[in-house]
């Protein structure tokens, strides 16, 4: 068993960034990291994260993060965790047949955007294709859009799309919505959107510049048809990454930490940060501050804990 102050799970914006300052603090601390780069890490560019006038690719500023991380000697391995017990006040990850054990506990493993499923999916995953329309709305100015989903997401974010696109459809496999009924409204008044009802997505197309349309079929009348578009976006639920944990921590109905605003969850020593825990928004600049946070408490709790304070 392998012990550190500090173990951070999670190699995505809010890993790296809480090994930056853990590390910094001279902590000997271990990140496991499942993906490196997280969600963030393959996404084609991001244009939104300050500092990057032009933007940047998603893998270009996670493997700058990760590499200042290992600058102030933060530890990295690759690995899935299994699962995660408390004993007293060790926390204890465990890896296949491997377990490392620490005082303070980072969790920082994100979530994941559902998928359709569909051919052409992945294939034009960051060439038409995304999850998230803050992050890309503004690469498709002017020309048709996709929406795929009926609830709350697909509903605001359809709406927000309108101010990029030439017209936004919103294609859901019901009759009606499942989003509030003031986002159904706002979307309803919106001249730029056209709804497609009882319709599911067959298949994602395009050709090597990226999407041209979507094919779909009508649930009822078995019509099938091609709506071009140059950007598909898919809000079909998201699930954060936090079932190895169990009932370790208390998490809401859909499986998001809960946390305070320092990132402390409720059990002593244990902290949330990014898109794992409960939040508005879920974006780099948010996780990295999240991060920046749960460091400092983390750190904070390692003194209080070595002073022999209560904690």
């Amino acid at each position: 068993m392998e012990n550190y102050d500090a173990i951070i799970i999670g190699g995505g914006p809010a890993g790296y960034t809480a090994g930056i300052y853990l590390a910094r603090a001279a902590r000997n601390v271990l990140l496991i990291e499942g993906i490196p780069g997280g969600q963030a890490g393959t996404t084609d560019i991001i244009e939104n994260y300050p500092g990057f006038t032009d933007g940047i690719s998603g893998a270009e500023l996670m493997e700058k993060f990760k590499h200042q991380a290992a600058r102030f000697g933060l530890k990295i391995k690759d690995g899935m965790v299994d699962s995660v017990r408390v004993e007293g006040s060790d926390k204890i990850v465990k890896i296949i047949d491997r377990e490392y054990v620490a005082k303070a506990l980072v969790i920082a493993t994100g979530a994941d955007a559902n998928k359709l499923g569909v051919p052409g999916e992945e294939e034009f995953r960051g060439k038409g294709v995304s999850y998230c329309a803050t992050c890309d709305g503004a690469f498709f100015k002017g020309v048709p859009i996709v929406v795929v989903g009926g609830g709350d997401s697909a509903v605001k974010e359809a709406v927000y799309l309108t101010q990029f696109g030439s017209k936004v459809y919103i294609v859901h496999r019901r009759d009606k919505l499942r989003a509030e009924k003031a986002n159904q409204e706002m979307a309803f008044k919106n001249e730029k959107i056209e709804f497609v009802w009882d319709t599911i997505v067959e298949e994602i197309v395009g050709d090597k510049l990226g999407v041209t349309g979507i094919k779909v079929k009508n649930v009822k009348t078995e019509e099938e048809k091609v709506i071009d578009a140059e950007g598909v976006f898919i809000y079909v639920g998201v699930t954060p990454n936090t079932a190895f944990l169990g009932d370790i921590v208390e998490k809401d109905e859909q499986g998001y930490i809960i946390t305070n605003e320092n990132m402390e969850t409720n059990v002593p020593g244990i902290y949330a940060a990014g898109d794992c825990r409960g939040k508005l928004l879920y974006q780099v600049a948010t996780a990295v501050g999240d991060a920046a946070t749960a460091a400092i408490a983390a750190e904070e709790y390692l003194e209080r804990l070595g002073a022999g304070q209560e904690v």
